[in-house]
């Protein structure tokens, strides 16, 4: 499975030119610990399923509120302030893993209170989003641990935007709010998502 990951990743290396510097990541003495790998898989499969409760909840914000296409919303978000949580220490130049498990953790951390947002919004889906609360937490808590088991140096990033939740101004713009906050945690998911699955295969 790794082989014909490693296949695809060269392959979308050239179209992406920032993930071929982690085929150089100084991670050498990591790939090979047991533990790590096994860390590595499990949130693998933990991510992939927050991924899809995020797509779930996206669904019904799709359904209910008939907010489906990001292209047709731009104008509103502007008026908004939402932003993406950043991951860019995660395929830099000068990648360090500490450094993407500090974004990843951060931006889960976020996200989990950004969707309260979208429990205020969905209240009859409260379930869901609050298991997702309780999901990001738990993964944010995994990668915490994780750090301080390798003796990995905590670094914390300043914010860029996400910070407190805007205030909306209308029930559209909670609505438009709450699929953007989706929006951006599922892209957020997917980048962690790749970042994980490229270490495993080191």
């Amino acid at each position: 499975m790794c082989s014909l990951t490693r296949t695809l990743a060269l392959l979308g290396a050239l179209l992406w030119a920032p993930w071929r510097v982690l085929d150089g990541a100084p991670l050498a003495e990591l790939s090979g610990d047991q533990d790590f790998q096994l860390f590595l898989h499990k949130n693998l499969e933990f991510t992939r399923k927050i991924k899809g409760d995020v797509a779930a909840l996206q669904r019904v914000v799709c359904d209910t509120f008939q907010l489906c296409k990001e292209e047709e919303l731009l104008l509103v978000r502007q008026d908004l302030g939402i932003t993406q949580a950043s991951l860019e220490q995660c395929h830099s130049r000068t990648f360090q893993a500490e450094a993407c498990f500090s974004q990843i953790r951060d931006g889960l951390r976020t996200y989990h209170g950004s969707l309260a947002a979208v429990l205020e919004l969905l209240p009859g889906h409260a379930g869901l989003v609050e298991t997702l609360q309780l999901d990001a937490a738990n993964l944010s808590s995994n990668i915490q641990q994780q750090m301080e088991d390798l003796g990995l140096a905590t670094v914390t990033y300043p914010t860029e935007g996400p910070g407190p939740l805007p205030t909306f101004s209308s029930r559209f713009h909670q609505q438009v709010g709450g699929f953007f906050i989706l929006a951006n945690f599922q892209r957020f998911l997917e980048t962690a998502y790749r970042a994980l699955r490229h270490l495993a295969c080191l």
